[in-house]
């Protein structure tokens, strides 16, 4: 299969178009391709072409799109995941896996208990754009910029809305497992708001839920806050026809 590189300014068949700076590096230190080389071209919106090489020169690599590429389906349910922010590098695996899996947009937050403070929209974009491109999938997902719990609550209009909590929660709530939305039809939009390492507070599930978000609980363990979003994903997924 030919390499993919993402270039967001495709305008159609037989339109030379140049690769951005970063995949023209890639193109030919990494892959060292030269020019009548056939690789496929995506424009992050959903739109995929295979391409043939044109010119390669220090300027830049000039490519010229000339047959269109069925992309991989994507998902029905427009899913939104906002996540908290978490300490190290562990978001950068949570922007890596929800891009693989068919997330339509990325909201990091702050929590009362979150501890990492970092805002790296440009490198998760990065992180999206290569995850994207190694699972073949035409899309790149949204990487908003960082907000609070309260301005998430205050601003999401997604059809539904879940506050994944922990499993201890789930009699105190008088909520089920995941199975439970089984019974629903699947909306055309939902968002899937996850904690930080401590969790969440009291307070902040009460609010979420006088915001209209569903308290909803995983599984009968407590996973790590950058192992569940993947696999709640996967499961919702699974559970709306995705998979």
């Amino acid at each position: 299969m030919p390499s993919r590189f993402f270039v967001p300014n495709l305008s159609g068949t037989d339109v030379p178009v140049e690769l951005p700076a970063r995949e023209a590096e890639h193109l030919t230190r990494v892959l060292r391709l030269v020019a009548g080389d056939v690789i496929s071209v995506f424009d992050g919106r959903g739109v995929e072409y295979l391409a043939r090489v044109e010119d390669v020169d220090q300027r830049g690599v000039t490519v010229r799109p000339y047959e269109y590429v069925v992309p991989v389906k994507e998902p029905n349910v427009s899913l939104t995941i906002a996540a908290a922010l978490l300490k190290g590098r562990k978001f950068d695996a949570i922007v890596r896996d929800v891009t693989m899996v068919g997330a339509v947009a990325v909201q990091p937050i702050t929590t009362s208990r979150t501890e990492a403070r970092g805002r790296y929209t440009d490198r998760w974009n990065r992180i999206a754009v290569a995850s994207a491109k190694q699972c073949r999938r035409a899309v790149v997902p949204e990487i908003r910029a960082t907000q609070s719990l309260d301005a998430l609550l205050q601003q999401d209009r997604s059809e539904l809305r879940l506050l994944l909590t922990e499993p201890g929660n789930s009699v105190e709530l008088g909520r089920g497992n995941m199975r439970t939305l089984a019974a629903q039809p699947p909306p055309s939009s939902a968002t899937l708001a996850i904690g930080p390492e401590g969790g969440w507070s009291g307070e902040e599930v009460d609010v979420a839920k006088a915001s209209g978000f569903v308290p909803i609980t995983f599984g009968r363990l407590t996973l790590r806050a950058d192992a569940v979003v993947v696999s709640a994903v996967s499961v919702l997924q699974y559970i709306w026809g995705d998979l």
